[in-house]
């Protein structure tokens, strides 16, 4: 009798302890999910803080006489402080400069991320990934002076007086060079992630190392790849040292990489610089610039997730 009591009361025992087990388990499981919800909330509430401020402070500068949306959108000279409000003198400069970034560190970032992911072992892996990532910690304005006195000249052995000291091409040159690691770190993240499944199937269908990297991986990565792509977009539309040190000082609309132009970036950094006083045109004029460089930033984010959801494979 005494010891099915004492089993009883070891069963109970152990079931208290169980109980309370599961108790604290949940306590810690709803206190991490609280504090996720917070930065969630949080992060969400930055960017309508952010969107707000630039709105108002925007607003002061289109509520003046002799701005309007038609010289805003319609014009191809920005002086505010003679009338000529045309922003598309600064962004054809930051499109430029941004196209000439993708379109040097997209093949070469997916390039040595299928190299890193599907060729390379794992002793070069360990030895080539660091120092690739390195790129990422040299400091922009180091970039900035790169390009002016390196890059620019190797240019002008190549293109002669064609080419201007400051000039776009240079500065989209080394602005590719920025944001290739973050652009080959993400991607070999995502082609890694791709299950070994998929490899072996493709092996024995008779595929070679190249197919498979090129035809099953690299497709079924497309997700991953397309966020880094969309982060390395909005790393070079958002980009201010490099530009203003190498590309120009001056709005001018054009969309040769030969010549010298003044991206939104690089022009709040200059003007900026200098004493201005509040609710005036150049100051409040900053803000609106601050905005089309977000509407800019977002338009070109839903276009690339547009093409990433229209072009992923899908594996079920």
């Amino acid at each position: 009798m005494k010891e099915e009591v004492l089993k009883m009361k070891t069963v109970e025992h152990q079931s208290f302890r169980q109980f309370d087990l599961k108790k604290k388990t949940r306590l810690g499981e709803s206190l991490i999910q609280g504090l996720l919800f917070f930065a969630g909330i949080l992060s969400i509430f930055t960017t309508v803080a952010i969107v707000y401020e630039l709105g108002k402070e925007a607003m002061l500068f289109f509520a003046l006489p002799d701005v309007t949306l038609g010289k805003f959108f319609g014009g191809t000279k920005w002086q505010p402080g003679i009338g000529q409000y045309g922003i598309w003198a600064l962004v054809s400069a930051t499109l430029t400069t941004s196209a000439i970034a993708i379109a040097i560190a997209l093949p070469l970032g997916l390039a040595s991320a299928i190299y890193l992911s599907e060729y390379a072992s794992t002793k070069a892996r360990g030895i080539l990934k660091p120092i690739l990532e390195i790129l990422a910690g040299i400091p922009t304005v180091v970039y900035g002076y790169f390009a002016l006195l390196f890059v620019t000249p190797i240019l002008k052995n190549f293109f002669g007086n064609n080419i201007q000291v400051y000039n776009m091409l240079s500065a989209g040159l080394v602005m590719g060079i920025m944001i290739l690691p973050l652009i080959s770190s993400m991607s070999e993240d995502a082609l890694s992630a791709v299950p070994r499944s998929l490899r072996e199937a493709a092996y024995a269908m008779g595929a070679t190392k190249l197919e498979s990297s090129l035809q099953v991986v690299l497709p079924a990565a497309l997700s991953g790849i397309g966020a880094a792509l969309i982060l390395g977009i909005s790393r070079a539309v958002g980009e201010t040292m490099i530009v203003a040190v190498a590309a120009g000082a001056g709005p001018n609309f054009t969309f040769n990489p030969l010549q010298a132009a003044e991206t939104m970036t690089g022009h709040i950094a200059r003007i900026s610089g200098g004493d201005l006083s509040y609710n005036s045109i150049d100051y409040t004029s900053l803000f609106a610039i601050a905005l089309m460089l977000f509407l800019v930033t977002l338009v070109l984010n839903l276009i690339s997730q547009w093409v990433v959801n229209r072009f992923r494979e899908r594996y079920e």
